[in-house]
C-alpha cells in the first residue's frame, strides 16, 4: 500500500511482558562499545533540528547483522549470507539522518498508531468521530504525518539465551495525530540462533482506540541495490484479496485472487503478472494491496509465505499472528532516491511485505477488528526465516 511514500505493516501475538515505557534514548553498557560476541554496538547516527540525538544500534548473531536506528525504529541494514556464504544487506535504506528525515517512503521504519490507510481520516468508535491527518490524498497514511516513523525510541540491548535483540519503547500521548488514549509501546527486535528476524508488538492503552503495528522494510534478496525483483520468485497462501478504489482504501469485498495477477497461491515470479492490464493492477501502479492470508488470526505465528532469489539462492519465509499482509512492489521507486549502496532505487527494485490488519478496518464493521481497549493488550508478532538453495 503506497504513494509516492510507501508503507509497512504487521500486528499480532507474541508473550512479551507489560512494561513501562518511556521516551529517550537508552544506553547499552556505558560507553556504549560492544557487549561482547554477538552483542549489541551503539554508535551517534545524527542530530535532528530540535537538538534530540539519534543512535544506529548494530547486532550479530551467527551470519546474520542487523542495524537499527533509535529514529523511527528504522531497520537501516539487515545482513544474511547467499548459498556461497558471502553476506550483503538485503533492505533499502539511506546513510545519513538527514535523508531518511527529509523524505523517505518508510524505508524499514516502525508504522503505527495504524499501519496502512484509514478512508478521509475519519472514524468513528463508541459513537465518537476522530479526524486524522490527511497525508494520502484524501486519506490518512501510516498514522498520520508525523506517526511513529518520525519519532525518537529508546532503545535497550538484551539477551536470551543464544538470541539477541533490541527492545524499543515509545508513549504515544492522548490526541498524538488525532487518536484517542495514551498508548505505551513495546517493540522487540530479535536475531535468533536459527537465524530468524524476529519482531513482537505489544501496546496498552488508558482510553479505546484503534492500533494497527507493523513495519515497513523494503527487500531485495539480490541485495539492496541490486536492480529489479521482479525475477524473485513469491508464493503467499492466500486465496482472497481486498480490492481498491483509485484512492487505495478497500471496497469491503473479499475477492478470490484465482485468474487474477494476485494469484501467488503457487509459486511464480513477481513480474510475471504485473504488466497485466488488471483494473486493480492500475489503482496500484503495480501491486499495493491487502492479502487476506488463508490461515487467519493466530495465536503464534504460522507460516505463509515463501520468496526466493535465484541468483543469490537467498529464500526469505514469512511466519505471522496477523490476518494479512500488504505486498507492494516498490511501485513508486522513481529514482529520486540513492541508497547505502550508492546506486538509484528505482520502480520495481524491492518488495515490502507488511503484517497487519487489513487497512481502513475501523469503517469496515466486517473485517476483524483493530479496536483495543483500556485492561486489553495488544499483540504480534512475524518472523522472518532465511536459508539458501
Amino acid at each position: 500500500m503506497t504513494t509516492s511514500r510507501r508503507t509497512v505493516i504487521t500486528a499480532a501475538a507474541a508473550g512479551l511482558a507489560a512494561s513501562a515505557v518511556t521516551t529517550g534514548t537508552a544506553h547499552a553498557d556505558g560507553g556504549g562499545n560492544s557487549a561482547g560476541k554477538g552483542g549489541a554496538v551503539k554508535e551517534h547516527f545524527g542530530t535532528l533540528a530540535d537538538g534530540t540525538e539519534v543512535d544506529r544500534w548494530t547486532i550479530g548473531c551467527g551470519r546474520t547483522r542487523l542495524r537499527v536506528l533509535s529514529y523511527g525504529g528504522i531497520v537501516q541494514a539487515l545482513e544474511i549470507p547467499d548459498r556461497h556464504g558471502r553476506r550483503a544487506n538485503v533492505s533499502l535504506g539511506f546513510d545519513d539522518l538527514d535523508s531518511y528525515v527529509a523524505d523517505s517512503p518508510y524505508f524499514g521504519a516502525l508504522i503505527g498508531r495504524y499501519g496502512n490507510r484509514i478512508a478521509r481520516g475519519t472514524f468513528t468508535l463508541d459513537g465518537k468521530k476522530y479526524q486524522l491527518p490527511i497525508n494520502d490524498g484524501p486519506n490518512s497514511l501510516h498514522g498520520g504525518d508525523k506517526g511513529f516513523d518520525k519519532h525518537v525510541w529508546s532503545v535497550e540491548p538484551f539477551r536470551k539465551g543464544a538470541d539477541v535483540g533490541l527492545t524499543l519503547r515509545r508513549v504515544s500521548p492522548d490526541g498524538e495525530m488525532g487518536y484517542p488514549g495514551t498508548l505505551t509501546v513495546r517493540v522487540d527486535y530479535t536475531l535468533t540462533a536459527a537465524g530468524d528476524f524476529r519482531i513482537d508488538y505489544e501496546a496498552t492503552t488508558d482510553k479505546p482506540t484503534v492500533v494497527n503495528l507493523t513495519n515497513h522494510t523494503y527487500y531485495n534478496l539480490a541485495g539492496e541495490g541490486g536492480g529489479s525483483i521482479y525475477d524473485h520468485r513469491l508464493e503467499i497462501a492466500a486465496s482472497r484479496y481486498t480490492p481498491v478504489d483509485k484512492t487505495l482504501i478497500p471496497t469491503g469485498e473479499l475477492a478470490k485472487v484465482a485468474g487474477t495477477p494476485f494469484d501467488f497461491r503457487r509459486a511464480k515470479e513477481i513480474g510475471r503478472d504485473i504488466r497485466e492490464a488488471h483494473q486493480q493492477v492500475l489503482y496500484g501502479q503495480g501491486i499495493d494491496h491487502n492479502f487476506v492470508l488463508d490461515k487467519g488470526i493466530t495465536s503464534r505465528p504460522e507460516h505463509f509465505l515463501t520468496v526466493t532469489e535465484p541468483e543469490s539462492g537467498r529464500v526469505m519465509r514469512i511466519a505471522t499472528t496477523e490476518p494479512g499482509v500488504q505486498f507492494y512492489t516498490g511501485n513508486f521507486l522513481t529514482g529520486t532516491f540513492a541508497g547505502t549502496s550508492g546506486r538509484v532505487y528505482r520502480q520495481g527494485d524491492a518488495f515490502a511485505l507488511e503484517t497487519q490488519h487489513f487497512p481502513d478496518s475501523p469503517n469496515q464493521p466486517s473485517f476483524p477488528s483493530t479496536v483495543l481497549r483500556p485492561g486489553q493488550t495488544y499483540r504480534s508478532t512475524t518472523v522472518h526465516s532465511f536459508s539458501t538453495r
